[in-house]
């Protein structure tokens, strides 16, 4: 398997998984909890992200900078998630699998990003 159909598949994968957040962030609407507010609009940032992720699995090299953002910003939502960990020892178990999740997104997207083309090649092509 080539490396550009590998990243199309990470892609898809992490963009459904993404997008299948839409059903916590309706259960959160549906039925209200004042003490967390911040989860369904957090969520609703990642289903927003996921549709754009499939949208970018049509063409990856011309979409690296989303594909960057997404492994980046799985990283620091990685890393505030160990920090809670720590804080909140009822809820390791559960950040921790939360770490691991975007850790190995992040890893995979860097791991297959596109090459970044240079000027002569862009203009060569």
């Amino acid at each position: 398997m080539n490396r550009e159909r590998a990243l199309k598949i990470v892609l898809v994968l992490v963009g459904l998984i993404f997008v299948a957040f839409t059903y916590p962030v309706m259960t959160f609407l549906w039925h209200p909890n004042q003490e967390e507010a911040t989860a369904p609009m957090m969520l609703s940032v990642y289903v927003a992200l996921g549709v754009f992720l499939l949208l970018a699995a049509r063409n990856p090299s011309g979409n690296g900078s989303l594909i960057a953002f997404t492994a980046w910003s799985s990283f620091a939502h990685a890393t505030v998630m160990v920090v809670q960990s720590f804080q909140m020892a009822k809820e390791r178990g559960h950040l921790l699998g939360g770490v691991a999740l975007f850790g190995i997104i992040g890893v995979a997207l860097l791991v297959l990003a596109p090459a970044k083309q240079t000027r002569g090649q862009a203009s060569g092509a």
